[in-house]
């Protein structure tokens, strides 16, 4: 396994690890984990990640999948963050097309347009592929990330990115579900809208011109801290639009052409 550097103690870690958990519960911010520990790594932001993880576990919540983020240009532009990351899906973040979804569950509240795949069976790196991860995979579904930050948003790096569980807040699954041979997925269109207005478009060959690259990636990167991808889990393969504000009242429909389309509301 890859060893990387640690820049900051386990009592730091822990605290940073805590002031996000209480951030989560009232939906309020913290100042920016970098400003405050410059020294901080990308192996310390998964470290307060793990620990946020293993603590929502412990409260009952199950993890039922993982997002992948800043797997296209239009994401890595729009954050400035030039590398992918990733973060975990619990259950009570899962809406299905057509939700009426609280904003004040969120904080910071955008939206992105993405494909999932869930896995019929495990991947595991060092080497997956792109055609492993196809094999793999049970059926894919349109889906929309809602993305929640609870890190002051000016001047943020990816270091404190990552341990806000990579901006993830939930997905809203489509009901088109396309087992990976049935549909050309790089070309699978996204033309979203906000109250009848198209904001952004896009095509899932955004995602490292592939979107089961991005699987593939995680898949990898999991090697190198001896873990793997399971079966049954839902993997949010990144944006290939940048991402949309949404507010109170916004309704939000994307058009995914062959796959389907999916609506909900912020209330």
């Amino acid at each position: 396994m890859t060893q990387i550097e640690r820049g900051l103690s386990d009592a730091e870690v822990e605290s940073i690890a805590a002031e996000l958990a209480d951030a989560d519960r009232t939906h309020g911010m913290i100042p920016r984990i970098t400003a405050r520990y410059p020294q901080a790594t990308i192996e310390d932001s998964y470290a307060i990640q793990g620990m946020w993880r293993d603590a929502k576990l412990a409260e009952g919540h199950r993890l039922v999948g993982r997002k992948i983020g800043l797997t296209s240009k239009a994401m890595q532009q729009a954050t400035g963050i030039s590398e992918p990351d990733y973060g975990v899906m619990f259950d009570d973040t899962v809406w299905r097309d057509g939700a009426e979804i609280p904003v004040d569950l969120y904080s910071n509240v955008r939206i992105e347009v993405e494909l999932a795949f869930c896995l019929k069976a495990p991947l595991e790196g060092p080497d997956c592929t792109r055609d492993d991860v196809l094999a793999a995979t049970d059926y894919v579904v349109p889906a929309l990330e809602i993305l929640n930050s609870h890190i002051e948003m000016e001047g943020r790096t990816i270091v404190d990115t990552i341990s806000d569980n990579a901006a993830y807040g939930g997905i809203v699954l489509g009901s088109t579900q396309k087992r990976p041979d049935e549909i050309d997925l790089p070309w699978v269109p996204g033309v979203l809208f906000r109250n009848g207005e198209v904001e952004e478009t896009g095509v899932a060959a955004g995602v490292l011109g592939h979107p089961a690259e991005g699987i593939a990636w995680l898949a990898n990167k999991f090697h190198q801290h001896g873990a793997r991808l399971e079966a049954g889990e839902i993997l949010l393969a990144g944006s290939f639009t940048r991402p949309l504000w949404v507010q109170r009242g916004d309704t939000v429909h994307c058009d995914y052409g062959p796959m389907g389309t999916i609506t909900c509301r912020f209330v």
